[in-house]
């Protein structure tokens, strides 16, 4: 103890050196937050209860922005479509990155190949892929409907894609899970990797078929994991726009117009921050709520278990 309350330096102690490295890490991520974050989500909060487009005096509205944004029905639409997009994209993101998760954990040659191609897409350049995609979407002479034809399915019954108002949701929910799976497949394989193997023997012993052991013994296991994936996947979907916007614009006409395109239609084309602002504070407290339940059934279950 003497050693480390004794001056090191010149008249430093050793605790108070300690201390300002710790600081000194922390700092410029810190000054970063506050200045990028913190700071533009404190303004925008008094901006959502003031009348401003950037150039007039600020007015101060109350809630007349919230109450003209819920009675506007591009709005709710836009609320809309962007639970409808988050509830696909999570469920079949989780599934398709579990899926490939077993299947890659398995001692198969060229393993690593494999899981480096279907990780490839996250850290792929979102604007190249989805100008590929809005080309394989094409509703005349895409390699999709194309292979659909080779199939057999016929030319009236194609689907439009991002050509109808119809299917341009699902072709958009489509390119959000192939490029999600691939990162949470590396997290399910880390969990995977990490349940005990002496489980599986024991549970082939008493005579366990396959899709028992997945059910009793891997995916109670993956809890965690589950709830991890779940909370990342759901507050990436409410938050996405630039997938969206390039391959859509939210079109056509609003069907895949999510609330962060509304948010930026307000704000960078109509010159309403007061609007817009709202729109955001709605955004933020559907996401912190969603967030904050997932964390209380965690812990409940946890407890539980």
């Amino acid at each position: 103890m003497a050693n480390k309350t004794k001056q090191a330096g010149k008249g430093i102690s050793l605790n108070t050196r300690n201390t300002m490295v710790g600081l000194s890490f922390i700092l410029p991520n810190f000054i970063g937050f506050c200045l990028f974050t913190l700071v533009p989500v404190v303004f925008s909060f008094i901006l959502s209860f003031m009348k401003w487009d950037g150039f007039t005096q600020m007015e101060f509205a109350g809630f007349q922005n919230f109450v003209k944004i819920f009675g506007e029905k591009r709005f709710l639409d836009s609320l809309g479509h962007t639970f409808y997009f988050a509830f696909f994209t999570v469920i079949f993101s989780m599934a398709a990155a579990l899926g490939l998760a077993l299947l890659l954990n398995r001692k198969l040659k060229c393993v690593n190949f494999f899981r480096s191609s279907i990780f490839f897409p996250y850290v792929a350049s979102i604007v190249a892929v989805s100008c590929v995609w809005k080309a394989m979407f094409m509703e005349d002479g895409g390699v999709i409907n194309g292979a659909l034809q080779m199939l057999g399915v016929a030319e009236d019954m194609l689907p439009g894609w991002i050509a109808s108002t119809k299917w341009a949701m699902p072709a958009v929910i489509i390119v959000s899970v192939w490029r999600n799976m691939g990162y949470f497949m590396i997290i399910y394989l880390a969990a995977l990797q990490d349940i005990p193997h002496s489980l599986y023997e024991a549970a082939e012993i008493d005579g366990a078929s396959k899709w028992r052991q997945f059910v009793r013994i891997t995916f109670p296991m993956l809890t965690p994991s589950h709830f991890f994936v779940f909370m990342m996947l759901t507050i990436n979907s409410f938050k996405t726009f630039d997938m969206v916007f390039l391959l859509t614009e939210g079109g056509p006409g609003t069907a895949t117009q999510l609330l962060s395109m509304y948010v930026y239609n307000k704000g960078f084309i109509s010159w309403d921050y007061g609007v817009t602002s709202a729109a955001s504070m709605v955004l933020f407290l559907i996401v912190a709520t969603i967030t904050i339940l997932q964390f209380r059934v965690e812990k409940k279950f946890n407890d539980f278990m």
